[in-house]
């Protein structure tokens, strides 16, 4: 195989995984680049399948980088993540492995996922649950999660709190100030200490937390989750959320 047809060989296998090509081409000349042009096409028409291989590598590649800058923000803000006192703490405070939500009211997908949020707390009494308000669908969305930080401003150690969530996470139509209110009065919360403790800086700061935390890791959407160190974005199912927590537990899907 002459010298630049070896050349070529080994430009398909960088363009491949998606590797810089410039500098090497610049070493040929307009008829080498349009024939090594040529080989690289006759051999993808005759081995298609690298395409498939290529693709695959590359999306592991990326995966891989990705989890990596995942693991890296989350050792840098692990205090605020795990143990901020402006997240709302539920099941086992001292438990082996924290699973951390952050959710919108107006989320259908959160909706969905504060059932699968439940039959974890139910069925694991060593998770620790922090809810970590993202209220990033608009005004109504924020008027809810302010409300919903004066319930935990009123009820911190999150049993009241939780009964507000599922009745304001549960309901039907748009969540806003009026729903989330009557959510909180139903709930048995103090109606006129709300009002005051909504007007307290104490609300802007913890969405300001919430968001800064979410931008450093990456998340844009609702509901995402930290679990050990495992950033999972989407309403992803029960069964993969059991496995994110048993990776994080033991270093398996089961442990």
């Amino acid at each position: 195989m002459p010298s630049f047809r070896r050349l070529a060989a080994a430009l398909l296998a960088l363009v491949l995984i998606g590797a810089p090509v410039a500098a090497a081409a610049q070493k040929f000349s307009d008829e080498q680049r349009g024939q090594i042009e040529q080989i690289i096409k006759d051999y993808l028409v005759s081995h298609p399948e690298v395409l498939e291989e290529a693709s695959d590598e590359l999306s592991k590649r990326q995966a891989n980088a990705a989890a990596e800058k995942h693991q890296a923000a989350i050792k840098d803000n692990a205090q605020a993540i795990f143990n901020s006192p402006r997240g709302v703490t539920l099941g086992n405070k001292d438990g082996d492995v924290t699973f951390v939500e952050f959710f919108d009211y107006n989320c259908g997908y959160c909706k969905r996922a504060m059932t699968d949020m439940l039959t974890l707390m139910k069925e694991d009494p060593k998770l620790k649950i922090v809810l970590k308000e993202f209220p990033v669908l608009g005004p109504p969305s924020v008027e809810a999660a302010q409300v919903a930080i004066a319930v935990r401003m009123q009820a911190p150690d999150g049993k009241k709190y939780l009964d507000f969530h599922q009745k304001l996470m549960g309901g039907r139509g748009q969540a806003d100030k009026a729903r989330a209110m009557a959510a909180a009065k139903d709930a048995g919360f103090d109606m006129a200490r709300l009002e005051k403790d909504m007007a307290s800086p104490e609300v802007r700061a913890t969405i300001e937390e919430s968001f800064r935390l979410a931008e450093a890791m990456g998340m844009n959407g609702t509901p995402s989750y930290v679990i050990g160190k495992q950033v999972v974005v989407g309403a992803v199912g029960l069964d993969t959320l059991r496995q994110k927590v048993a990776l994080a537990r033991c270093g398996k899907e089961q442990c």
